[in-house]
């Protein structure tokens, strides 16, 4: 087997392990009567990178069958709070080079009126010139750690710095840039220009690259 056909395989098992960790469905135990009622469902709550992502790619790939992923981010949804690599609400960008466009998504536990409705919304498409230095696409075979895990690699090397300088902002962002031979996710607490502490986190190993 080539090495080009060895990398497509390992990148399709990378995407369907991701959707599935998307899917919520679930089947009813054999044994469950015609009359059984289900339990309510509990109110929506944050969830992961990859929970997320698997809810936004088909409909990016619905958009462009070339559509390369480049970044994931959390972002702010009223009435719940953002901890420990977990969000209400995601956003993840992609780029097609067939259209030149850049494309990004947002995926949405609960509906916020009147901008956010649950589920996967997407913005207007803007021009692209394609891949940089600075941003680079993501291989799905090698985003294998989700961002709950990163965050707890990033608190752990942290940890006496967050202890001297606590109630800092949370930011996260997976990405990859020439800097990196893959894709990585960059943790900071607070304002970096201004004192505050950034630690990268290896989206494959989970490994600390660096901080400061």
């Amino acid at each position: 087997m080539s090495v080009w056909v060895g990398r497509c395989a390992a990148g399709a098992m990378a995407v369907a392990l991701l959707l599935a960790a998307g899917c919520s469905g679930s089947t009813a135990p054999s044994g469950a009567g015609a009359g059984a009622t289900a339990a309510p469902a509990g109110p929506p709550e944050p969830i992961a990178a990859k929970t997320a992502f698997g809810k936004i790619y088909p409909s990016a790939r619905a958009w462009a069958a070339d559509a390369e992923f480049l970044t994931e981010k959390p972002d702010e949804l009223a009435g719940f709070k953002n901890e420990q690599g977990n969000a209400a609400m995601w956003e993840a960008g992609f780029g097609s080079q067939s259209l030149h466009q850049y494309k990004v998504y947002t995926y949405a536990v609960a509906t916020v009126l009147p901008d956010v409705h649950r589920g996967v919304s997407a913005n207007l498409a803007l021009p692209w010139h394609g891949d940089t230095r600075d941003a680079m696409p993501v291989d799905l075979a090698l985003f294998t750690v989700d961002s709950d895990a990163a965050y707890q690699a990033a608190a752990q090397e942290a940890a006496p710095w967050l202890a001297k300088n606590p109630g800092k902002k949370l930011s996260l962002v997976l990405g990859r840039t020439y800097k990196f031979g893959g894709p990585v996710w960059l943790v900071t607490w607070g304002d970096t220009k201004q004192g505050g502490y950034a630690v990268f986190v290896d989206a494959s190993s989970g490994k600390v690259y660096k901080s400061k």
